[in-house]
């Protein structure tokens, strides 16, 4: 019995970051609290796969780990980046009916998750964009305009001025809205995207899947945490090229 509850306090662990993260964007009055909230839903994203992992390696898998992990998921990855960028909006606007835009994204990954749990299709692929996979790139905007900002180079290349200019076109309101709208679209299309789940490790089965983590992680080694949107755009335009090839 105790065995079959570990996937699930996992994935209640990733609803907890989810919960942590919306605290911590109405409980500070600096950049940190945004820095803090990005660090939760990674930390929230960690715990989402190590559900998933413990419960194949339990064999455990269950209808009500699959219904929990979605409600985890519409929570970290759906409703705390969406009242991120609405923060951020805030900033820049008076206006409800801009910085409230953003919205759509956790009613279009509630939708999305729900059609997951009934869509057979997507058993070792997705269709339309994985929450996570929007999350990620939401959440790299408050933490490297913190990066930016206080001059914090990590590794690799440092161009200050680079740097700057990108975190301002992120953060620039036209971006996040047409943005969010855009990646809203893309978690209830029907474009087929690539997963990262591994069945077996042969080059010949996973090309896509293994050089699409080299490509990761060069980007990350060239350009640290600035690669993160990059990463999010590759994995998109990767899964839209590899369909238009098998077409």
């Amino acid at each position: 019995m105790i065995k079959k509850q570990i996937p699930n306090c996992i994935t209640l662990a990733n609803l907890l970051c989810g919960v942590l993260s919306i605290y911590c964007l109405f409980n500070g009055s600096e950049k940190v609290p945004f820095v803090v909230s990005s660090v939760l839903i990674i930390t929230g994203a960690i715990f989402d796969f190590f559900d998933g992992f413990a419960a194949r390696l339990l064999r455990v898998s269950s209808s009500i780990g699959k219904e929990l992990d979605s409600l985890a998921d519409v929570v970290t990855f759906g409703l705390a980046p969406s009242l991120m960028m609405v923060e951020i909006l805030k900033n820049s606007t008076s206006n409800p009916l801009i910085y409230m835009i953003p919205l759509c994204m956790v009613l279009m990954s509630a939708y999305r998750l729900a059609k997951f749990n009934t869509d057979e299709r997507q058993t070792s692929s997705f269709i339309g964009l994985p929450t996570p996979a929007n999350a990620l790139l939401w959440l790299s905007i408050p933490l490297l305009q913190y990066l930016a900002v206080e001059k914090i180079h990590l590794w690799g290349l440092y161009n200050e001025q680079m740097y700057l200019s990108f975190v301002n076109v992120l953060t620039n309101p036209y971006f996040i809205c047409i943005g969010s709208v855009f990646m809203a679209i893309l978690l209830v299309s029907e474009v087929p995207m690539f997963s990262l789940k591994f069945k077996n490790f042969t080059w010949k089965e996973n090309k896509i899947k293994f050089s699409f983590l080299l490509l990761s992680i060069a980007l990350l080694f060239v350009f640290n945490c600035f690669a993160i949107p990059l990463i999010v755009l590759a994995y998109i335009l990767v899964s839209i090229i590899t369909n238009l090839i098998k077409k």
